[in-house]
């Protein structure tokens, strides 16, 4: 039977092993049996570039170029760890970039693809952040600088959205009822497919007085690797 797997938020980085061995194992075999894989956004930790010399980053991109050489077609979106993903990156690995949002036909279900972080508009502060540098301007001066430089920047600016995020009220973080809503609105389709929260599910909203369903991917970590598989017959979470 036809299969189309989603996955987002693995935040793969060179300390977390489990992670990145989890993640090679999936695409070198049950991804392989899909027809088309889409990746939603934070497949990394942090993303410098494309000149990223992260040694441990080196076996998912040869990873992810078998998987496409083998038929299965690969669809990523940036995420909000992994921005600065340009063309080298898709042509080390065959991957399609899609922009965030961006409409499917799932198995004759018109269904919208999002990473998901534009739909937790209570977080002012962070939105402002994510229009700052996802403005090309500042990711031509940021990938100027040398890449040693860059990794300091990140360090820091995790460290400063941990701090934050402690301090923060949970729902602040979450999607809200009305952007959910005017996305679906605007796009004219019943079906959300997003990442980010952490918080994996379906959840029910109503649009025009009919029903809607938003998927929500897990996040993956030590202990688990969730994925979203959809085929014509149904969707559901699967942890491998």
């Amino acid at each position: 039977m036809p299969e189309t797997l989603f996955i987002a938020d693995l935040h793969l980085d060179p300390k977390r092993t489990i992670s990145l061995k989890l993640c090679l194992d999936f695409f070198a075999k049950r991804a392989r049996q899909a027809e088309a894989l889409y990746i939603l956004g934070d497949l990394f930790e942090v993303w410098l570039g494309d000149d990223d010399d992260e040694p441990a980053y080196k076996p998912v991109l040869a990873a992810l170029h078998d998987l496409t050489n083998s038929g299965t077609a690969v669809f990523i979106m940036r995420g909000n760890r992994d921005f600065l993903i340009g063309e080298g990156f898709l042509k080390a690995t065959g991957c399609l970039l899609i922009e965030d949002p961006y409409l499917i036909d799932l198995y004759g279900t018109p269904t919208l693809l999002m990473h998901g972080d534009t739909l937790c508009t209570l977080d002012t502060e962070y939105q402002s952040f994510r229009r700052q540098v996802r403005h090309p301007s500042w990711q031509q001066q940021f990938l100027k600088q040398p890449l040693a430089e860059r990794r300091k920047i990140a360090t820091q600016a995790r460290l400063l959205s941990q701090a934050k995020t402690k301090n923060t009220n949970e729902n602040m973080m979450d999607v809200t009822t009305e952007a959910v809503s005017s996305a679906l609105i605007e796009h004219g389709v019943y079906q959300l497919i997003h990442g980010h929260t952490h918080r994996p599910g379906v959840y029910e909203e109503i649009i025009n007085g009919k029903k809607a369903h938003r998927r929500v991917v897990s996040e993956w970590d030590e202990k688990k690797a969730i994925i979203l598989s959809c085929s014509p017959e149904c969707c559901q979470l699967i942890d491998l």
